[in-house]
């Protein structure tokens, strides 16, 4: 099966070589030119545009997966796309979008005959490597014809149609937000426990809590591994910076008037990070970089 993969960032790059290791033909694409050069001595066919992408495929249907930044990034590309696509082919957005503007991206690319499906992929860099979570939306038809795709690429049972266009972005937004809630929580208990006893051996108590505990968990898998590496996380600011997707959550909420006290507060404790260094802010950077390669600001 061909499919088309513009955006060769830490997931995409790895989202490939999940599709080369499921027998997919690929014919990739980025602006950064050594992003491109890696992927191609791994193996993963590259072009010389987003134009070229579309082309090289000759499927009746053309599917062509989008891996890059939120914003007027995937609009460029659509809009790039559009002079290449006829009516039949799909664009599968596998970003992290507001579910606002696929729903309105959607709309558009309806009215050439191109489907647009956006899903979210959870699972980070090594899930996209080794099997991901997706969470589909948009036409139900569209998702049919390449539910191979999210099979193929997901962990087993790891994928879902969630239903309309714009709902599959929704259900990761939401995912995410939890995500903030429950890294704070993680992240606040290792405070109270260093702020009680520094010598305490955090790695070890997150070790011993993910063997038959209530809260073990992947979250708490990779803070081990985190704390592991640094004992005191010494090494790195409290600094949390977010991508979007927990602003989004409450701000939704406060739209629909449900109360989201713990998503909302784990929120403002990334802002406040920005301010104040402190021990819970190292824990939820440490555990941004371990599971998504995000940045962590390293101390002087």
């Amino acid at each position: 099966m061909q499919i088309g993969l513009i955006g060769l960032g830490k997931m995409g790059h790895n989202l490939a070589l999940n599709f080369k290791k499921n027998n997919f033909t690929v014919f990739a694409f980025d602006g950064n030119k050594a992003a491109m050069e890696k992927m191609a001595a791994q193996g993963i066919t590259t072009t010389k545009s987003v134009g070229e992408v579309a082309q090289a495929i000759t499927t009746d249907k053309r599917i062509i997966w989008l891996m890059v930044p939120a914003g007027s990034a995937v609009d460029i590309v659509i809009n790039n796309l559009k002079g290449y696509l006829k009516p039949g082919d799909i664009i599968i957005d596998g970003g992290n979008s507001n579910y606002k503007d696929t729903v309105a991206r959607a709309r558009d690319l309806d009215k050439m005959g191109i489907a647009l499906l956006d899903c979210g992929t959870s699972g980070g860099v090594t899930g996209a490597l080794h099997g991901v979570c997706t969470m589909i939306g948009g036409k139900k038809e569209a998702f049919d014809h390449c539910e191979l795709i999210f099979k193929s690429i997901s962990v087993p049972s790891g994928y879902l149609y969630c239903g309309k266009s714009g709902t599959g972005h929704f259900v990761k937004m939401v995912h995410n937000g939890i995500e903030y809630g429950m890294m704070q929580s993680i992240a606040e208990g290792m405070e109270l426990l260093h702020r009680y006893d520094a010598d305490v051996n955090l790695a070890n108590v997150a070790n011993l809590w993910n063997h038959g505990s209530v809260v073990r968990s992947w979250l708490m898998e990779l803070t081990q591994h985190a704390l592991s590496k640094d004992k005191n996380l010494e090494s790195i600011k409290g600094v949390m910076h977010s991508s979007g997707e927990g602003k989004w959550t409450v701000e939704t909420a406060l739209d629909m008037g449900v109360p989201t006290p713990v998503i909302t507060m784990s929120l403002l404790m990334r802002y406040r990070s920005q301010t104040e260094d402190t021990f819970s802010g190292k824990i939820v950077a440490a555990l941004r970089n371990e599971f998504g390669g995000h940045a962590v600001e390293k101390k002087e």
